[in-house]
C-alpha cells in the first residue's frame, strides 16, 4: 500500500503554472510567468508505491504518470498536482531532481511566460519504448 507525499499539492509549486492542451501530448504544463534559469519550479506530488505495483498499474495502459525514484519505489502522480502533466522533450527546458522520496522540478534555462515546461523522461520501461512527439530537430524518435 502506498502513501501520498506530504504537503498541500498546490503549495508544492513555487512558480505559477497552468495546464492546457499540448502540441506534444494530451495536456501540458505551461509557465504562467517567466521562470528564471536554475529556479525550483516545484515538487511533483503523488502516491509512493513499489516498483512492482507501478509495473502492474502501467500494464495495458497507454498513459500513466509514474516516476521511478529508486530501484524499489515509484511515484504514481495520477492524483498529484499540476506537475503530473509535464511532457517529454528531447530538448527539455527543465529537469527532475530526485531527493529521497521527493521529485523536484528545476528550470534548465529561463522559461518564457506561456512556454510549455518539459523534461527528458529518459528511458521508458515500455517494451520497445514509446514514440516521442516532441517535434525537436534533435528528437531521438523513441523514449
Amino acid at each position: 500500500m502506498g502513501f501520498t507525499t506530504p504537503g498541500n499539492p498546490h503549495t508544492m509549486i513555487k512558480h505559477p503554472v497552468r495546464t492546457a492542451p499540448s502540441e506534444i501530448e494530451g495536456r501540458g504544463v505551461f509557465a504562467a510567468a517567466t521562470i528564471p534559469r536554475g529556479a525550483k519550479i516545484g515538487e511533483v506530488t503523488g502516491e509512493l508505491i513499489s516498483i512492482r505495483t507501478a509495473r502492474q498499474r502501467a500494464r495495458g495502459r497507454c498513459r500513466m504518470c509514474l516516476i521511478d525514484i529508486s530501484s524499489t519505489q515509484a511515484l504514481d502522480c495520477t492524483g498529484g498536482n499540476a506537475l503530473r502533466y509535464l511532457n517529454h522533450s528531447c530538448r527539455a527546458n527543465a529537469f527532475l531532481r530526485i531527493i529521497g522520496q521527493r521529485v523536484e522540478v528545476y528550470a534548465r534555462r529561463a522559461i518564457r511566460k506561456d512556454e510549455e515546461i518539459t523534461v527528458d523522461y529518459g528511458e521508458s520501461p515500455h517494451s520497445g519504448g514509446m514514440k516521442c512527439g516532441c517535434g525537436q530537430k534533435t528528437c531521438r524518435d523513441r523514449i
